[in-house]
């Protein structure tokens, strides 16, 4: 799955085009590698986002997702979550 369709389906940001923009502006790392919108992603990658005054690391556990509020929260583990 694509790393910015990823971020939306999981909720993490609510809409693609602004994952897509924070991928392409390099705020957003797969495996300790600046990423574009279009990486792919694979069930056990570690992405951290530095956004909007806030550092957010995850981990990938599922890419199965629908889209479903309930199950969202399901695609992901967070291992570090920062405000500065």
């Amino acid at each position: 799955m694509r790393l910015d369709k990823f971020l939306k389906i999981s909720r993490i940001i609510k809409r693609r085009t602004v994952a897509k923009e924070a991928s392409a502006s390099e705020k957003i790392l797969v495996n300790s590698r600046v990423a574009k919108p279009g990486t792919q992603l694979k069930v056990g990658d570690v992405i951290e986002i530095n956004y909007y005054q806030k550092k957010l690391m995850i981990k990938v556990k599922s890419l199965d997702g629908s889209g479903k509020k309930d199950e969202s929260k399901e695609m992901y583990e967070i291992i570090e979550m920062k405000t500065t």
